[in-house]
């Protein structure tokens, strides 16, 4: 496990254009939304806590699916798995390596918003920090799950819109969930973003946030997605 997230880890530093997605392009983001918003006014106060959870997850899930099905189809993963090293191990050593990205990205982020950018929060800045990792771990284990059902890597950009997006629509950042139609409340709550959002959410307006069940729902859902990709990942894309 250890010695694939280091081949991973590897592969990643020798690719300069990934790690500027990475790291770069959520902190582009972030600030032109700001600039957009009066630099720094009332509405980027408002949903700052919940663009810092949503620009990683659409980069790393972008980055790991695409990756990982490079993988695939080069051949690497089936010559792996000859090796005496079982699917979760080897899923779990991508995930290592992605998870220490992550980890960067966050950090990176949160570093941004809450210094230049001005962002506002009333809560402590490593429960910020804490959920925008989980965030992008999680874009970690949805990544992973996928490419195990494209074939290509335009295949695996499909997946965004189907995974990704509607998230992105349900999670409250451009209606409050409580103010949803009462189907679509019930499908907001069912989903992740929902609960990564949420917590960013209290972190901004509380002072000592309740974070317990958020922060449990997004492990959990980490864990689960990655068991599920242990168990659909294939050799070789056809």
């Amino acid at each position: 496990m250890i010695a694939t997230a280091h081949r991973v880890l590897l592969q990643l530093r020798h690719d300069p254009r990934t790690v500027g997605m990475i790291l770069v392009v959520p902190c582009v983001l972030l600030t032109l939304l700001w600039w957009i918003y009066d630099e720094g006014g009332a509405v980027f106060q408002r949903i700052g806590p919940a663009l810092l959870a949503l620009f990683p997850v659409i980069i790393m899930f972008l980055i790991t699916s695409i990756t990982t099905l490079r993988e695939r189809r080069s051949g690497t993963l089936e010559r792996l798995l000859t090796l005496p090293l079982g699917k979760v191990p080897f899923l779990l050593g991508y995930a290592l390596a992605f998870a220490v990205v992550a980890v960067i990205q966050a950090l990176v982020a949160c570093a941004l918003v809450l210094g230049p950018l001005g962002l506002e929060v009333a809560g402590p800045w490593g429960a910020l920090v804490l959920v925008a990792v989980l965030d992008s771990l999680l874009a970690v284990a949805l990544g992973l799950f996928v490419s195990a059902f494209a074939s290509s890597e335009f295949q695996a950009v499909q997946f965004m819109p189907a995974i990704v997006l509607p998230q992105l629509l349900l999670c409250g950042l451009l209606v409050p969930r409580a103010q949803l139609p009462p189907v679509l409340e019930y499908v907001s709550d069912v989903l992740p973003l929902s609960y990564a959002v949420d917590a960013m959410n209290e972190v901004s307006r509380q002072a000592s946030p309740d974070l317990a069940l958020p922060v449990a729902v997004l492990a959990g859902f980490i864990v689960a997605v990655l068991l599920l990709g242990a168990a659909t990942l294939r050799r070789r894309t056809p």
